[in-house]
């Protein structure tokens, strides 16, 4: 983003080799070169995804999809159908995903009973459209181990019936992320497959550099192998948490397109689910949300992260944790005397205000937005934090403080839509068409540095990637018209034409 327009462009071996007028560049021309004309299309640096899970969202699709279930009754529906209809034996795992609470008639999440309703005989589980959160039926928690002498781990709990400790079959966060969230059920040559087609699918939205924002054993086997047989098109960078045992030093640079970016904790729930901390409770309760770690524990993993020099990276949803995560951080830096903090990212940063904004930039900390939050989410966040949720996501504040920030989508919770992402950013409307934040409405340009040249920043790839500028990766995207020239409410009806990966198409229609 740093050349607004650019008239044409020589490419060779990847990389931009010069920019400049027509004339200038067609004096480059041999009887090797191709030359496209396109037309009064407009050409721009690839979409760099500040924040997704790719792998997850290759495993999704290996998964049931209950996001069009509005009552208990059509998730039962679904998930019977698609055991008949493809005749899985008793005992074998039936996962669904994709389903939310808010969406159905009930209003809550379902229970054991409502899966043991499916099929007493299958393992029965279901993931919450967050993430966050996930139901299995009666089986599946006999199977898991888990009854009424299973204590809550820290940062995440098991649900109980009324009045017991018997579990009836919810659980959140860790006790979620640790049991369920990471079961493996596909085979080495599915996950590949479904790779592919998620590959795809981020090439489909313009993104050139990927991002896997938790690497699970699955995810990071799954990379490690694609890598190792040189099958991955984009570069996907992938975050690890600390106390993961994959031998990570060996990608600390890219392999065939994939490198580990950092370390990655989770500080928080979700702002739909009220597990996400808090400073003051969320509306008509006296829920604050919890945080997963101790101010201690979090100290010593910002200070391995910092001794290591591997960024890290934090997810953030309340305004509880965002002002944990400052904290923290300061004081680590501060205790210990360490000038480089290696770019920190809050990831989500949803409740910051701008006190949290101006502390950030002390410590060369940035904020990875999720504006399609307001979109997708806005009506609930109003039922839960009542006029809060006019002030969440504040990018007109991070510009204004010049805060470098940037932008995401967060697949699987959404697909990967970068530029739906932008059109979130500068219309901040909600599903009934309400503004939600009119103050907090960005430019489109700084919504487009978010998610390239900002991006890149982010990576330490600035040098390399997000702008068009001599030297850089030729990595670009086509679309049919220009974002800069057309009314900001047509954003999302772009259509992209072409997805280019070092000079080469990748996808297009």
């Amino acid at each position: 983003m740093e050349n607004k327009k650019v008239e044409a462009i020589f490419i060779k071996d990847g990389l931009i080799k010069k920019i400049g007028s027509k004339e200038k560049i067609m004096k480059l021309k041999t009887k090797d070169t191709i030359l496209i004309d396109l037309q009064g299309k407009c050409l721009m640096p690839g979409f760099i995804d500040a924040h997704s899970h790719i792998t997850a969202v290759a495993r999704s699709m290996l998964l049931i999809d209950l996001s069009g279930a509005k009552s208990f009754n059509d998730i039962i529906k679904i998930l019977r159908i698609y055991i008949k209809n493809n005749n899985i034996e008793k005992e074998k795992w039936v996962m669904g995903y994709n389903y939310d609470h808010n969406n159905l008639k009930e209003k809550v999440h379902p229970t054991k009973e409502v899966l043991d309703k499916v099929s007493v005989s299958h393992l029965i589980a279901v993931t919450h459209a967050s993430g966050h959160m996930g139901v299995v039926n009666s089986l599946a928690l006999e199977k898991l181990n888990i009854n009424e002498k299973t204590k809550d781990p820290i940062g995440g709990r098991f649900g109980r019936k009324a009045g017991t400790d018997e579990p009836n079959g919810y659980m959140e966060e860790v006790a979620f992320r640790d049991t369920i969230q990471n079961k493996n059920i596909h085979s080495k040559e599915e996950l590949a497959k479904a790779y592919k087609k998620a590959e795809m699918l981020y090439a489909s939205y313009g993104i050139t550099t990927a991002s896997d924002g938790l690497l699970d054993e699955i995810g990071f086997h799954l990379l490690e192998n694609l890598a190792k047989e040189n099958k991955l098109n984009l570069d996907v960078i992938g975050y690890i948490s600390v106390e993961s045992k994959n031998n990570y030093q060996e990608y600390l640079n890219y392999y065939n397109h994939f490198k580990i970016g950092g370390f990655k904790i989770l500080l928080d729930g979700s702002i739909q689910s009220k597990t996400a901390y808090l400073l003051k409770p969320y509306k008509d309760s006296d829920k604050y949300g919890y945080p997963v770690y101790s101010d201690e524990r979090l100290k010593e993993i910002i200070l391995y992260s910092l001794r290591n020099k591997m960024p890290l990276h934090a997810h953030c949803n309340g305004d509880g944790a965002s002002n944990q995560f400052i904290k923290c951080f300061k004081n680590t830096i501060e205790k210990n005397n360490i000038k480089n903090t290696y770019r920190p990212v809050m990831i989500h940063a949803q409740m910051v205000n701008k006190k949290m904004i101006l502390e950030m930039k002390k410590i060369n900390m940035i904020a990875s937005f999720f504006p399609s939050h307001i979109y997708y989410f806005g009506l609930v966040h109003l039922q839960n934090l009542s006029n809060r949720a006019y002030l969440l996501n504040p990018l007109k504040d991070a510009v204004d403080n010049k805060l470098i920030f940037t932008m995401h989508t967060d697949a699987p919770v959404i697909n990967p839509n970068i530029l739906e992402s932008v059109w979130c950013a500068v219309n901040r409307k909600i599903k009934n068409g309400v503004i939600l934040g009119k103050n907090e409405q960005i430019s489109v340009y700084d919504a487009l540095k978010a998610v390239t040249i900002n991006a890149a920043y982010q990576y330490f790839e600035e040098k390399s990637k997000g702008s068009i500028k001599e030297g850089k990766t030729a990595d670009f995207i086509i679309l049919d018209k220009n974002p800069l020239k057309i009314s900001k409410n047509d954003i999302k009806n772009i259509k992209l034409l072409e997805t280019i990966k070092k000079g080469i198409t990748i996808y297009q229609v």
